[in-house]
């Protein structure tokens, strides 16, 4: 097969998904650029700023799992269009909160509307993307929200010079109300039972969610990882740079900016190659590689080379989350799809609650560097496990050249 043809991408219901997921990326970067700075305004101190962090998680790990069973009962389209413009009324009555309680329950309700979207357009993807195409179809998918995550803030700058902060949030909600009826005019309205069909060469139906976590286990492992190592450094990296590196705030805001060219660049070459020679051989490596980037920050002192560590890190550890979605695509029966979604996002949120709190700890006890330590550590832990359990992807089993 050629090179053009394996970038060949037939299916439109795929290229929906990427559209509505792109807005809901902008949506995202314009609603989360501006929620410290207005609640900073609304008078709310630092921890109670840092715990809506905790209840956006919570929604997320509450209803993961609910997502995958509803999913295996309506459409994708169904689900996805109503999730859309739940998050839609969220975005738009923000602004108008003012109590810690009902900031703290609009943030569950968005955690909530967010991991149904995510449940269901990673179905419609794994269920229609080719088995020789599983990861190339997520990287694409990671790099439609990355570019809406970059355009947002810049949107959200804009609305703000241009009108108000309120008018902003409000610019979100419309994002997501655009995405919600891209959905509903373009997006297929497969029935459960139609989507969720077996074909020749694919696993089993598992009838017991154990199964299903024991056949996506590695996957499972790397999306907590990533939950984790992300939420951590997001808050915790910046710190560090500042007290331990002698670097200057306004040098730190970059930071972040370098992490994700990382990953738009290279998740998609990272998914090819895990397409050709197998994902979890991939994932291996790409991890391998992304723990020394984190070793490296105790060791470099000075600002350009830790922005190139910083791009390595994102390049492989970020283009690790698609690869390891597409995984579970092969691993998984069409009619597993659904709860497997949900279990990989319930993960994915353990590690975002789970992270910041353990990594605080750390740092405060034993400081910056050991912190960033730990957190190679998680990495290593993961490269073990995919050694251990490297069979779990069925590349392994094609033949000599591919062997682990």
């Amino acid at each position: 097969m050629g090179l053009g043809a394996s970038l060949r991408i037939r299916d439109r219901n795929i290229w929906t998904v990427y559209a509505a997921i792109f807005l809901v990326g902008v949506a995202y970067g314009v609603y989360v650029s501006l929620l410290a700075l207005h609640l900073d305004a609304r008078g709310f101190t630092k921890p109670e700023i840092g715990s809506f962090a905790a209840w956006f998680a919570g929604g997320i790990i509450a209803f993961s799992l609910p997502a995958g069973a509803l999913l295996r009962r309506v459409s994708a389209k169904t689900l996805l269009a109503t999730s859309l413009l739940s998050y839609a009324a969220c975005a738009a009555a923000f602004p108008y909160l003012t109590s810690y309680a009902t900031i703290a329950a609009a943030r569950f309700l968005d955690g909530a509307s967010s991991v149904f979207v995510w449940v269901a357009c990673e179905t419609v993807l794994l269920r229609r993307a080719e088995r020789s195409q599983k990861a190339l179809v997520t990287s694409l998918y990671a790099m439609a929200i990355a570019v809406g995550y970059v355009l947002g803030p810049i949107a959200a700058k804009v609305v703000v010079a241009a009108s108000s902060i309120e008018r902003a949030f409000v610019t979100s909600s419309a994002l997501a109300v655009a995405a919600a009826v891209v959905v509903v005019l373009c997006l297929d309205k497969d029935s459960p039972e139609t989507a969720a069909s077996v074909t020749a060469g694919t696993p089993p139906v598992s009838r017991r969610a154990r199964e299903v976590v024991s056949r996506i286990k590695t996957s499972c492992f790397a999306t907590f990882a990533y939950g984790y190592f992300q939420a951590s450094v997001v808050l915790f990296l910046p710190l560090y740079l500042v007290e331990a590196k002698g670097i200057t705030k306004e040098q730190t805001i970059l930071v972040p900016a370098f992490f994700a060219a990382g990953m738009l660049l290279f998740s998609n070459v990272a998914g090819r190659v895990g397409d050709k020679v197998g994902h979890l051989r991939v994932m291996r490596v790409l991890a391998a590689i992304g723990l020394v980037m984190i070793c490296s920050f105790t060791l470099l002192g000075s600002y350009p080379p830790m922005c190139v560590a910083v791009f390595v890190a994102g390049a492989t550890l970020a283009s690790i989350s698609p690869v390891s979605l597409a995984l579970q695509g092969i691993v998984t029966a069409p009619a597993d799809l659904a709860r497997a979604n949900g279990v990989y996002n319930f993960f994915y949120a353990a590690g975002m609650l789970l992270g910041p709190p353990i990594s605080s700890l750390v740092y405060g006890t034993f400081g910056g560097a050991p912190m960033l330590l730990h957190l190679a550590a998680l990495w290593a832990a993961f490269v073990l496990f995919c050694t251990v359990f490297a069979t779990d992807d069925p590349a392994a089993r094609r033949g000599a050249e591919l062997a682990y």
